[in-house]
């Protein structure tokens, strides 16, 4: 029996044209299923499918009903799209990326770099130290240095932290954002 799927002149010897009783019926339920996978992989889900029917046969001794193909077709196609949905999405730090500025960047040049001097945290140090007390900043480097305060520099220290804590308790109640 014939199903007319390859041309006259293919001399594939692995044409569908050729196959016959249960053979035939698998091929059938698996074309019917095929279509539910992207077509590039429609040959290898045909054929997964009709192994998986012959497997059935052979464990079980006696020819598959129809209804029973269809649902090891669509079990097959259910594990297909299980294992694509879990493959991993490679990327490439090469490619390239619409950065919202109608432009494009590499990938590559967006990561954070740690070694990286941020200017705006920076900036506001930098301002911050300017209006500083310079009993502060001397204060301070002794502990970067490790050495340790005396007892009037200490009461210092915590007397211009609590009015530094009082400060910013008091903006944040009165500034809610």
């Amino acid at each position: 029996m014939t199903t007319g799927l390859a041309s006259p002149q293919d001399e594939n010897p692995l044409s569908y044209d050729r196959l016959s009783g249960e053979w035939l019926r698998w091929y059938q339920v698996a074309h019917r299923f095929e279509r539910k996978v992207p077509a590039q992989d429609r040959g290898d889900i045909r054929h997964n499918i009709i192994l998986e029917l012959a497997k059935a046969r052979a464990r079980d001794g006696k020819p598959i009903p129809i209804p029973r193909a269809y649902r090891i077709a669509i079990l097959v196609i259910a594990l297909y799209w299980r294992r694509e949905t879990r493959k991993p999405t490679m990327l490439s730090l090469n490619s390239e990326i619409a950065n919202g500025e109608g432009d494009t960047t590499e990938l590559i040049e967006t990561i954070a770099d740690d070694k990286a001097i941020d200017l705006s945290a920076w900036l506001d140090a930098k301002t911050w130290l300017l209006g500083c007390p310079i009993r502060l900043v001397t204060i301070a480097r002794k502990r970067l240095n490790g050495i340790p305060l005396d007892n009037k520099e200490d009461c210092y220290l915590r007397r211009f932290r609590r009015r530094e804590q009082k400060r910013l308790i008091e903006a944040t109640v009165f500034n809610p954002q």
